[in-house]
């Protein structure tokens, strides 16, 4: 969820990859794209819609 905050106010993608991934986008700029990306989209997913079978199921 820090992505999806950090995401929301405008951090730079390669700033949060470096701080919460440990990856250095000018070494590695494909791969940690992708992961910033797929890591977003799964923190947006789970914003929206996890959190309801969180709940569901009482966990």
């Amino acid at each position: 969820m820090r992505l999806h905050d950090s995401a929301d106010d405008g951090a730079d993608w390669r700033e949060a990859v470096e701080i919460l991934f440990g990856l250095d986008p000018e070494r590695e700029p494909e791969r940690a794209r992708r992961i910033y990306d797929s890591h977003l989209a799964r923190a947006r997913w789970m914003k929206e819609h996890g959190y309801k079978l969180l709940l569901r199921d009482g966990r």
